[in-house]
């Protein structure tokens, strides 16, 4: 997958970046200079094209997902941080996700399909990745989820649902509601960078 890899500091989580639709693995690297500056920093991009846009899984419709293709996709992202461990020379059980929209959605989807993927998550404006799977003992998993309370694309059900489906599996979950709608504002990302000192 194509990728940038930054190394920081070799004795902290690795940030594993995963933008939304229309992304590149160049996005999110401000918001990971905002919230962890000294940290190292796996930015991937999307194999899926929508319409010439990068994204992580394909879609049917807008908030409809394909969930073979999500499932298959998750597996494939899962493998590649399983490689590029062994590639940079970083600690497999200490990745920390920052996604946002499609790129929050499979970072869910990471934590759904498997326990050891993740050690924590920050996801801006996720959405409920998969309704027909148990999820694994997430329990010691922290996870922050930003959401916006006039979010066209995610609703206010939608945030809580994931939450109580995360919360459900034993992970600690915080939950940091803007006013605006799905766009990351400067608040969230201050927001999530306060929690990511309390808990990374």
């Amino acid at each position: 997958m194509k990728h940038i890899f930054k190394e920081g500091n070799t004795e902290l989580p690795v940030l594993l970046l995963l933008h939304g639709t229309g992304g590149t693995e160049e996005d999110l690297l401000p918001l990971a200079e905002l919230i962890a500056p000294e940290h190292s920093v796996l930015s991937v991009r999307g194999n899926v094209s929508e319409n010439g846009m990068p994204r992580f899984f394909k879609r049917l419709s807008e908030g409809v997902f394909d969930e073979e293709d999500l499932i298959e996709r998750t597996h494939e992202l899962n493998s590649f941080i399983d490689d590029s461990a062994d590639q940079y020379g970083f600690d497999r059980t200490n990745v920390i996700a920052i996604g946002y929209s499609n790129g929050a959605n499979i970072a869910a989807s990471l934590l759904f399909h498997d326990k050891n993927a993740l050690r924590g998550a920050i996801l801006h404006h996720p959405m409920v990745p998969l309704r027909s799977i148990e999820l694994p003992d997430l329990s010691e998993k922290h996870i922050f989820i930003g959401a916006g309370e006039n979010d066209p694309i995610c609703s206010s059900d939608e945030t809580r649902e994931l939450k109580q489906l995360l919360d459900n599996a034993g992970a600690e979950v915080t939950v940091h509601w803007e006013t605006s709608g799905h766009q990351l504002t400067q608040s969230e990302a201050m927001k999530a960078a306060e929690w990511f000192k309390r808990y990374s």
